[in-house]
């Protein structure tokens, strides 16, 4: 015989009219934001790893001299506070041939000079003293190809030298002590290096870093999809239920009702998600934008999201059935509120203990910590429902409004549905608690405006201060030239033999200045304090970048995610609020019912999830060996502020739909 779950399940899919689509329209909008979010993080992760390996070529691992076919040294040098790479290469005399370098058509012959497509456009902009003149004079340049880049805005350089060359000499490969993997040198024989540029080496870190607090304030959502519209679909199923259907056929009516929505919205999140990947890529990150296919995640992982937003959203629909199984007439009714336990506290006070011993024994790994931030986000998650319920019992003994007596009601009615409108701004707390006292990086001390060139010997100093008065003063560069020694730690040099010079007007002069002074570094360019701060530098901006990028998505996920609940709430409760209004209930109270009904846990448990979010960022802070950033205070205050009127403006949204849904009560209130 043939099953009528599939002809039934259309047929009352059907028949719901224009509430139930849109309510079906909603639950599909969920899933579609949460696919094409849960994409962009994936090609994220994805896209800053191969970044990274597109940059190894530049420090290739050694070989024994007898093996060696070319020596390289590579080295950065600063315009604009922007870095620029130098890969200098030299064929060893009477050995085998190098393959060329990835992005080059071939191995650069001496004098030859390549560089990338944004450092090309960069040599023509600027005068020749500014930048050009760093690099040896000829009549055309060369181009790196995408193989050899990790994006189409870096500045790259590569340039053939002979063997001799200052710039290939041991002494080049010795810039000074900050970082060596801004200056190495080694003999080579290919370049199948394993160690990332510093610039994109902690790329994916970092973004992991975003991704673990932003992936739980868009699952979350996302699962709630498959509970939009679940006051009508309980009632409906369970007067099925009543009427002779069997437990196994209701679940398999919910099942392919929620995830032929399910797979429609992760479906349409995924071709939004390809459709935007040429503007995607031109968002900028670390080194600055992004390739197209390095975004591309790919059919596999294409399909994976959509079939997990699919699953969850079926699973989120297929849970909420139990009662209408097990009890289809209180479920008609309406005569059994949904209450939690309070084994969700006693877990949440587990995971709490565990993560205070844990943090509280010493400094921990990166990846141990990010773990403890998924588990206390998972804790939380599982404790809101229960905060939610208790908020409503207190408040509704303690009403002495009707609209506040009103939302008590309601949050102890439904307090999983009341969190799931009021969990992306509260999980958003604790993103934005976290960024905001965070403070990675060096405190040390800086010296803008120095030039410095490393000297052999103090000797050597002296006569290259000379020459560098002269060189300053014939380029027109106001600058104050001093000798520095190996007692010296408080220059730029830090406690290294050469020469420094206080640049006066600006950053054009000191572009100029690093220009002139190329020819006395002995191979070795001048160095400023972006140079000597490259990697605390590095790591900073990327968090910056990845915190702000992960408050905005935050934020607007949580406004997104209350908007859509909120409508849903509405149309699942119009039969409610019809009784209300027939009862002579004012449209005005019901929507401020509605707020407060938000306000209220919102206001307990985004304080919570605000202050955790501070404490891991202390604990991050300890780990790191840094201070608390104090700063952080009024920007986690605008944060908060601009997230809760983003959400309220959400809510506030659906007002029209609660005034047509009560506009007739005598006729829909039934």
């Amino acid at each position: 015989m043939r099953s009528p779950v599939l002809p039934l399940t259309w047929h009352l899919a059907k028949s719901s009219g224009r509430r139930g689509l849109h309510s079906q329209l909603l639950a599909a909008g969920a899933a579609a934001v949460g696919s094409f979010l849960l994409l962009l993080m994936i090609a994220a992760s994805l896209g800053a790893g191969t970044r990274a390996d597109h940059t190894t070529w530049r420090t290739p691992d050694a070989v024994p001299a007898g093996k060696a076919t070319a020596v390289q040294a590579t080295t950065t040098t600063y315009v604009r506070h922007e870095p620029v790479t130098v890969v200098n290469l030299a064929r060893l005399p009477g050995r085998g041939p190098t393959p060329a370098p990835p992005g080059l058509s071939g191995f650069p012959k001496q004098g030859q000079v390549y560089v990338s497509p944004a450092l090309a456009d960069l040599l023509r902009e600027l005068p020749a003293d500014r930048l050009a003149g760093r690099f040896p004079e000829v009549r055309s340049y060369g181009t790196i190809g995408a193989a050899g880049l990790a994006s189409p805005d870096e500045l790259v350089a590569v340039v053939g030298r002979a063997p001799g060359d200052a710039a290939v000499s041991k002494a080049a490969g010795e810039q000074n002590h900050y970082d060596e993997n801004l200056t190495e040198r080694a003999p080579i024989a290919g370049f199948s290096g394993t160690e990332a540029s510093v610039f994109t080496g902690t790329d994916q870190g970092t973004v992991l870093l975003g991704v673990v607090l932003l992936v739980m304030p868009v699952v979350v959502p996302a699962s709630a999809a498959g509970r939009l519209g679940a006051a009508r679909r309980e009632q409906r199923l369970a007067a099925l239920r009543l009427a002779g259907a069997t437990p196994r056929q209701i679940l398999a009516m919910t099942a392919v009702e929620a995830a032929a929505v399910g797979a429609a919205g992760a479906l349409a999140g995924a071709l939004a998600y390809t459709a935007l990947l040429p503007a995607l890529a031109e968002v900028p990150y670390g080194v600055g934008a992004w390739y197209t296919g390095q975004l591309w995640v790919g059919p596999a992982w294409l399909a994976a999201v959509v079939l997990a937003v699919t699953a969850l959203i079926t699973v989120s629909a297929v849970t909420l059935l139990r009662q209408v199984v097990t009890s289809p007439l209180g479920v008609a009714q309406q005569a059994d509120p949904r209450r939690t336990r309070l084994i969700r506290l006693l877990l949440f006070v587990a995971v709490l203990v565990y993560i205070w011993s844990t943090t509280g024994g010493g400094q921990l790994k990166p990846r141990q910590l990010l773990a403890l931030l998924a588990l206390f986000y998972g804790a939380f998650w599982l404790l809101g429902p229960w905060v939610v319920d208790r908020l409503g019992r207190i408040v509704g003994r303690r009403a002495k409004r009707p609209a506040t007596l009103l939302a008590a009601r309601r949050l102890s009615d439904d307090p999983r549905g009341a969190w799931r409108t009021v969990s992306g701004l509260v999980l958003a707390g604790f993103v934005a608690g976290f960024f905001s006292v965070s403070s990675l990086g060096s405190e040390g001390p800086r010296h803008e405006g120095q030039v410095a060139v490393i000297t052999a010997n103090a000797a050597d100093a002296r006569h290259t201060a000379s020459e560098a008065r002269t060189l300053l003063r014939e380029a027109g560069v106001t600058a104050t030239v001093a000798v520095t020694s190996e007692d010296d730690y408080e220059s730029l040099l830090g406690g290294i033999n050469g020469v420094t010079a206080q640049v006066t007007g600006g950053q054009e002069q000191i572009d100029t200045a690093v220009t002139t002074l190329t020819p006395l570094g002995s191979g070795r360019y001048p160095i400023t304090q972006e140079y000597v701060s490259a990697s605390d530098d590095t790591a900073l901006d990327r968090i910056a970048t990845v915190s702000t990028a992960t408050l905005v998505l935050s934020f607007l996920v949580a406004a997104a995610s209350a908007g859509l609940t909120a409508a849903a709430n509405v149309l699942d409760r119009r039969r409610v609020y019809g009784l209300l209004r027939l009862a002579g209930t004012p449209l005005q109270v019901l929507d401020r019912a509605r707020i407060r009904e938000t306000v209220i846990p919102l206001t307990v448990l985004a304080g919570g999830t605000t202050a955790m979010g501070v404490f891991g960022a202390t604990q991050l802070n300890k780990a790191a060996g840094t201070t608390i950033n104090t700063s952080g205070a009024v920007q986690l205050a605008i944060c908060v502020a601009v997230g809760a009127l983003a959400m309220f403006a959400a809510i506030a949204g659906s007002k029209p739909l609660l005034r047509k849904v009560t506009a007739g009560p005598a006729q829909t209130a039934d």
